[in-house]
């Protein structure tokens, strides 16, 4: 049985080919692997591009998107399940309790902001489910040393650094999520330790 996967990532369609290849591939193994994607709902940007792929290989796919996105988005409309919502919290909202797990890949700040929703929800104990940064390219690694920053202020205890993984590529992703699937990841590395 898949897994019930959120992907969080950005909806420019200006983005860089090689962060598209990234959605795309993982589009791609995602329904190779009979897992369910779950995502903000739009047909463009990486979005887009994840979902196009998934939907091809004959995937699963819950698209979220509000209202008023999903005539500037353009839903992707031939997800197997679209929620039209009135606002981003309903969205976000849904995307949270449909998931086993997230994913996130390069993105702004709506991605950003919903990685850091579900990152500060798992350390308040309101879930347990596996976060993992696809870390294309060094992209999220200013970010990373920033919570390590916060961690040796003193803003964050040591285990907040385990509420989430990174890793270089979304194989690692995959296989990360079906090793250990519904599993806290935890251990992450500090390289500054």
């Amino acid at each position: 049985m898949g897994i019930s996967i959120c992907v969080f990532c950005a909806s420019s369609n200006h983005a860089r080919p090689d962060y598209l290849e990234v959605a795309r591939r993982l589009g791609e193994l995602m329904a190779a692997r009979g897992h369910t994607l779950i995502y903000g709902g739009g047909s463009v940007g990486l979005m887009g591009v994840l979902a196009r792929e998934a939907h091809q290989g004959g995937g699963r796919i819950v698209g979220v998107i509000p209202e008023r996105l999903s005539t500037e988005e353009i839903a992707f409309k031939d997800a197997e399940e679209l929620h039209v919502t009135s606002n981003m919290a309903e969205r976000k909202n849904i995307m949270i309790e449909r998931a086993d797990a997230f994913i996130c890949l390069p993105g702004a700040f709506g991605t950003l902001d919903e990685m850091l929703e579900i990152i500060t929800l798992k350390q308040l104990d309101y879930h347990d489910k596996p976060i993992i940064l696809v870390n294309t390219d060094g992209f999220y690694e200013t970010l990373l040393g920033f919570f390590r920053r916060l961690e040796k202020e003193r803003l964050i205890s040591r285990e907040c650094l385990d509420l989430y993984e990174s890793v270089p590529d979304v194989e690692a992703a995959l296989d990360l999520l079906e090793d250990c699937p519904g599993a806290p990841l935890g251990d992450n590395p500090d390289p500054e330790s």
